[in-house]
């Protein structure tokens, strides 16, 4: 149900408007001045609002203003009423960010004609809103995971560099990849196989703090962005994610499969310049070790080792 907002000191007016109003089935809020009016747009989500011109404390010409003004996340359309009809009164009216305007007295046809183009406005403004964010969603989202693409995984990643060099505090980054799952695909076929994916992300998401970060970074390696973690707690947070998916089974429509996973482990710290490709080369070469360490296993790898070939260790966290 569309809300429609009255501001008018005019208490007359105001109840020949609400009744009409709530009649044709809006929702009203009746406010008996301007000031009133304002502090209830600021705090509510309010549709449309027709707002008196010639008001005390704020006239309907300074909420307009106010209103288009502010950056707000929703559009609320407004019709000004006036007794005012000259043109550059009317001029003067919508310049300050009305949408329509009705003169007084007025006709309740008229009104309700006004009102059925607003909230034609606001449905469109609505559709356009969702449509932009369904398009952010396709953009920034993996359609099977929901989880952060590959692109938006390397932004996240560019963005917390460059906090943690300001901050002089390091993150790390924890390259996951599910062992063995071209033959889990080749057994029991891709669904299966989609199906083992989207379990594990909804594992591993659930298994890190809310504001870490994860993302598909390809089939299916998964690329974890961990803040303020030196590479000891990073090791042990992925030695975490990968009990997790090791520990239980996951249901699929073939019956319950095991499946295990390897992490590659890297960490910024003690460091000051790096960038985002040397992280995710050595959370990589250290994810291959993992894997060569005989699969479901977790290998963390400095950043200045990257280009050495000395095996890593099985970590012990």
């Amino acid at each position: 149900m569309t809300t429609i907002l009255i501001a008018d000191d005019d208490i007359v007016s105001s109840k020949i408007l609400e009744k009409n109003l709530k009649n044709w089935g809006y929702k009203v809020i009746i406010t008996k001045d301007g000031q009133e009016a304002w502090i209830i747009l600021q705090k509510r989500k309010i549709s449309l609002a027709i707002l008196d011109w010639m008001m005390p404390k704020i006239d309907g010409i300074e909420i307009c203003q106010k209103l288009r003004s502010n950056r707000r996340k929703h559009y609320t359309y407004i019709i000004l009423l006036t007794s005012k009809d000259q043109k550059k009164d009317i001029i003067k009216g919508l310049n300050s960010g009305a949408d329509d305007y009705i003169k007084k007295p007025f006709e309740i046809q008229e009104l309700q004609a006004r009102l059925k183009t607003g909230i034609r406005v606001i449905e469109l403004e609505e559709k356009l809103i969702n449509a932009k964010k369904e398009f952010e969603k396709l953009a920034t989202k993996d359609s099977l995971t929901d989880l952060w693409n590959r692109r938006r995984m390397l932004e996240i990643l560019e963005k917390e560099i460059h906090r943690s060099q300001r901050d002089k505090k390091p993150v790390a980054t924890i390259m996951a990849d599910i062992d063995r799952f071209k033959s889990i695909n080749d057994s029991f076929g891709h669904n299966i196989g989609d199906q083992v994916l989207l379990e594990i992300s909804k594992r591993l998401r659930q298994c890190i703090r809310d504001y870490d970060e994860i993302g598909r970074y390809g089939g299916d390696e998964l690329l974890i962005v961990l803040t303020n973690r030196n590479l000891k707690n990073a090791a042990i947070v992925a030695e975490r994610l990968k009990k997790t998916i090791s520990d239980r089974k996951i249901r699929t429509d073939k019956g319950l499969l095991t499946v295990t996973i390897s992490l590659g482990v890297t960490s910024s710290e003690k460091h000051t310049k790096y960038s985002s490709d040397c992280m995710i080369l050595a959370s990589d070469k250290a994810l291959l070790e993992a894997k060569e360490m005989g699969r479901n296993h977790v290998c963390a790898r400095k950043l200045t080792s990257i280009k050495k070939e000395k095996p890593c260790q099985k970590n012990k966290a």
